[in-house]
């Protein structure tokens, strides 16, 4: 037998059942949900406006101010190598020393041979001495008298022949000492000890170092630009003092400025270059010839731009965006139109405008409307940069 109080309890205890089920399960996923990650954090830097110097760089090989091959002017064995290899050698200082004794030995018979003529020329003077007076009295014939004139002109020429072969008899002789014709750098001797050396061997090359020169090509465009923007430079073939920066092949910057001073003649047509020749000081000797240098100077100054990092710009399929992070804390992504580099920083024309926070360090983790923390970008020293011109 059914009671109708029973069913309808059973009905309210069963409703509140389910109703207590369904809070206890909204409760474990209430209580499974972690909790909103904080922004993110990313380092930021407004916007300024400034002048840009727009740089150009070219590719260029050290050179030996002066680059004097060593050959030696007579021939002979090498006896001694009389500097160090890669040393700092004067001028007329001893680098070889070929065999001396068979140039002694031609000085020797060279001054031989000038004694013999000598004494036949004064015999000859006697006899010119002589003869005149009596030819004049008729003791002697005029034919003898010319005859001994003769012999006399003739011994005068053979001393003054022995006197020459004698002084180049001496020049050999010291030839056997090479010696450096100039102030430098020797490089590593390439000729041996003991080794028959001639005057179409090479011994060794010495240069002088400081300053040292720098050979880069300039293309035909870049020069035209330079002529019109500088024409008393192009007619004094020289550029403005100190305007080069130098490059190693290390990335470091070499600390002492050099200027253009030759602007070569022709254009290569092969290339379509023109040879520069730049000047720098090298009073360390540190650079050397052969080896790798890039040259960089201002060719352009830009007024106002707006300038950000290069490290905020990103490429986009093709479209440069920065990300820009509005008053509010939220991302902007916007297409920007790119400028002149200049260092680390970049020239923008457009997208955006003074004082905009830009996205420096976090831009590949962001997205537009994002919600992100923003801290001040710090950005490294750089070096002082050039500002005259080449030419």
């Amino acid at each position: 037998m059914t009671f109708p109080g029973w069913t309808r309890a059973r009905r309210v205890i069963g409703c509140l059942g389910t109703a207590l089920a369904a809070a206890a399960l909204l409760g474990a996923c209430e209580k499974s949900q972690p909790p909103a990650p904080p922004p993110m954090d990313v380092l930021v830097t407004e916007v300024v406006q400034k002048n840009v110097l727009v740089y150009y760089e070219w590719i260029g090989t050290l050179v030996g101010f002066v680059n004097a091959q060593i050959r030696p002017q007579v021939t002979g064995y090498l006896l001694t190598q009389n500097y160090d290899n890669g040393d700092f050698v004067k001028e007329g200082q001893l680098l070889f020393q070929i065999d001396p004794r068979q140039f002694q030995a031609a000085v020797e018979q060279a001054q031989g041979n000038l004694a013999h003529a000598e004494a036949l020329l004064v015999k000859t003077d006697i006899d010119v001495r002589r003869y005149t007076p009596l030819a004049k009295q008729g003791a002697v014939s005029q034919q003898e008298l010319d005859n001994a004139i003769q012999a006399d002109q003739a011994n005068k020429a053979a001393v003054d022949s022995a006197r020459a072969a004698l002084e180049q008899a001496k020049l050999n002789l010291s030839w056997t000492k090479v010696l450096s014709p100039i102030q430098g750098v020797a490089g590593i001797a390439i000729a041996q000890i003991g080794n028959l050396v001639e005057p179409t061997s090479e011994l060794t090359t010495v240069s002088t170092l400081d300053p040292i020169k720098v050979k880069f090509p300039v293309a035909e465009q870049e020069y035209l630009r330079f002529a019109r923007a500088h024409p008393e430079r192009i007619r004094e073939g020289k550029g403005e003092k100190d305007a080069l920066e130098l490059i190693l092949a290390d990335g470091s910057v070499f600390p002492h400025r050099g200027t253009v001073e030759v602007i070569g003649r022709e254009v290569d047509p092969r290339t379509g270059t023109l040879t520069v020749e730049g000047y720098f000081p090298n009073p360390e000797n540190v650079l050397r010839p052969g080896g790798y240098a890039k040259v960089r100077a201002v060719i352009d100054n830009v007024p106002d731009a707006l300038v950000v990092p290069a490290a905020a710009v990103q490429d986009f399929q093709g479209t440069m965006q920065v990300a820009v992070v509005t008053p509010e804390n939220k991302v902007e992504i916007r297409n920007v139109t790119t400028g002149p580099r200049s260092g680390t920083d970049w020239a923008l024309s457009d997208g955006v405008k003074r004082g905009d926070r830009v996205i420096v360090e976090g831009l590949q983790k962001v997205r537009g409307g994002m919600t992100v923390n923003p801290k001040p970008f710090v950005a490294p020293a750089v070096p002082a940069t050039p500002t005259p011109a080449p030419f």
